[in-house]
């Protein structure tokens, strides 16, 4: 039986990464030939299949501390596994999911809405160069045998980035619930969501839904809204979101824009809105996305999204420049049309119902068994 270590720092069940952790453990653990394990500093789900949880919780005084001493721990574990696939940057494993993209191409698109003085202060962050040298020192290590990439976009980044054979580099796209998240949460949820929140039964509700609101694009999102006549639905968290109540009092549409929180369910909120707005600085490729289409609607996103990948203008949704208030303005716009907005919906249901978690079992047992050679 082949050993697997599946190695996450921290498990947080409304992370993306964590969700593909989840998702990617319950199918493999019906595999009669994987013997699971994770390596984790804290494990907060629930452990129904039995996984072997190895505690690596060392010491830690900071972010960079943090980082390290749990990748040294982490390390310590990885001679006893037939495959290691890690989710955090850890030079020596034997495949990586590069969930969260290429930090330096991150850091690049945030550039973009900082200051000269702040770029610098970024550039000259401890952190942000211990990432960027774990990650090429991981990416360049001959160990690594494997990178599961979400979308094509952050493959070729790795490609243009780092010196890597590229043809270890796989593109392996999330699952989604098509049970859970489907066009009926809008009979069930729509007229009830709405008048909870004040909303109109006619009014076009585009929904939001992700937390770090600066990355996820929010201060866009609301301009872009307060050009139009629609209500917004933020679902999330961010230590800063007063400033974003502001920016919408200040743009007078503060009337329709609802925080609503971080929700353990989102399902009702995806049955109340008309469509799905991310248009984030940089983001793989968000679950969220995926399961906004599950539920019918049409989706606006940025072209520094991996969701991009599947989204053709004005059949499932609109790709804009995450800055472009004209165009992310025109896109909201277009969902005032219920009948168009109903047809972008339908197709975003048909683009992605491929996205199975049998689908993703079988391309990851396929990976792992020519890593192999099984």
């Amino acid at each position: 039986m082949t050993s697997l270590a599946i190695v996450r720092q921290k498990y947080r069940p409304d992370g993306g990464a964590e969700r593909f952790v989840a998702s990617a453990l319950s199918v493999l653990s019906k595999q009669n030939q994987l013997n699971i394990s994770v390596l984790t500093r804290q494990w907060q789900g629930d452990n129904d299949a039995g996984f072997n949880i190895i505690e690596c919780n060392p010491f830690k005084w900071g972010r960079v501390s943090r980082e390290k001493g749990f990748a040294r721990s982490a390390r310590e574990h990885f001679p006893d596994f037939d495959l290691v696939q890690s989710h955090e940057r850890i030079p020596g494993c034997t495949i990586f999911r590069a969930g969260d993209g290429v930090h330096k191409c991150w850091l690049n698109q945030r550039s973009r809405i900082l200051t000269p003085v702040q770029i610098t202060r970024m550039k000259n962050d401890r952190f942000h160069q211990y990432v960027m040298q774990s990650e090429k020192q991981m990416f360049e290590h001959p160990s690594l045998r494997a990178v599961i990439c979400n979308s094509t976009m952050v493959k070729d980044e790795i490609c243009r980035e780092f010196d890597i054979d590229q043809s270890i580099i796989h593109v392996i796209y999330n699952s989604v619930d098509l049970d859970k998240f489907n066009p009926k949460l809008q009979k069930a949820h729509r007229q009830n969501t709405r008048e909870q929140l004040h909303i109109p039964t006619d009014a076009n509700v585009m929904l939001f839904v992700g937390s770090g609101f600066e990355r996820k694009g929010l201060s866009a999102t609301i301009s872009a809204v307060s050009n139009t006549g629609s209500h917004l639905i933020i679902v999330g968290k961010d230590k800063k979101q007063v400033k974003y109540q502001q920016l919408a009092s200040s743009l007078n549409c503060e009337h329709r824009v609802h925080f609503v929180g971080v929700q353990s369910d989102p399902k009702v909120f995806y049955g109340a809105a008309d469509g799905f707005i991310l248009p984030t600085l940089y983001d793989p490729f968000p679950n969220v996305t995926l399961e906004a289409m599950a539920s019918g609607l049409g989706v606006i996103t940025s072209n520094t999204c991996g969701t991009a990948e599947i989204i053709t203008n004005n059949q499932n949704g609109y790709v804009c420049d995450a800055l472009d208030i004209e165009s992310l303005t025109e896109s909201i716009k277009s969902f005032g049309d219920q009948q168009h907005a109903r047809k972008l919906g339908v197709n975003a249901r048909l683009t992605v119902e491929p996205f199975t978690a049998k689908r993703l079992s079988n391309e990851l047992l396929s990976l792992y068994n020519k890593i192999l050679k099984i």
